[in-house]
């Protein structure tokens, strides 16, 4: 019977593709951790304080959702000067990011 097939081949492509979702690993973790200290910490602060741009520390981010936090890391701010950095970032990179900064960003 094909139909049992294809259940079991769709869960195991819907598993992988949350596995792929989840925390980056080695290299990309460690691209990521540095654009955010160097690039978004040109704007806000290299110790995400704040400057030009606004704190990302969790006390700062406390009321905001990360939805809304992955939403401004994709399209940027229009009338800023905070960039879209969808060319750069998948989805689930933009949000590992948002959940990390409302964390605390990691070393």
């Amino acid at each position: 019977m094909i139909f049992p097939r294809l259940v079991v081949a769709a869960t195991g492509l819907a598993l992988a593709s949350t596995a792929l979702a989840g925390e980056p690993e080695g290299a990309r973790r460690a691209e990521l951790v540095n654009m955010v200290r160097q690039d978004c910490g040109a704007c806000h602060g290299y110790t995400l304080k704040g400057g030009l741009g606004p704190s990302l520390l969790p006390g700062a981010l406390a009321e905001r959702d990360v939805q809304l936090i992955e939403s401004v890391i994709l399209n940027g701010r229009p009338g800023t000067p905070m960039p879209p950095w969808r060319p750069f970032l998948s989805e689930a990179e933009a949000r590992w990011i948002a959940e990390q900064l409302k964390k605390g960003w990691p070393e």
